[in-house]
């Protein structure tokens, strides 16, 4: 299966009083990288992109802190639904073979922009993640 990698710079604007990365940049950080993942792999510019997300969730793993200069994003879709993709990603310090420092999960879903409700994948980007994937 394909990865896609996206390197993040940690900024001092990310750093809390404990001296590391704040939780809620875990979220900035998949975004951002949900983001490459949409220009390099679909073609697609997020922010035009009819789509929402869903719903994240985070394990936290190691601290990231601002010496530690950089992070990638390791991102992956798990599943293609009908109407919602699943995708998966690693937070490493550092390189893409780092220290692991958290792992997400975070689902899209397609919407018609007409009426704001949920609808099928379109197929030219099904086809896309299916085969970057080999799903």
């Amino acid at each position: 299966m394909t990865v896609h990698t996206t390197e993040i710079e940690v900024r001092f604007r990310d750093i809390d009083a404990l001296g590391h990365v704040n939780n809620a940049v875990y979220a900035t950080y998949i975004e951002q990288a949900r983001t490459a993942y949409f220009r390099d792999v679909l073609d697609a510019d997020l922010s035009r992109a009819s789509t929402v997300l869903a719903s994240t969730s985070f394990d936290f793993r190691r601290s990231v802190e601002l010496t530690d200069k950089t992070v990638t994003v390791k991102s992956v879709v798990d599943e293609i639904g009908r109407t919602s993709v699943s995708m998966s990603y690693e937070i490493r310090i550092g390189s893409d073979d780092g220290d692991l420092a958290a792992e997400a999960e975070a689902t899209i879903v397609s919407l018609d922009p007409e009426t704001g409700e949920p609808t099928p994948v379109p197929e030219p980007m099904r086809a896309k993640m299916t085969a970057y994937h080999d799903l």
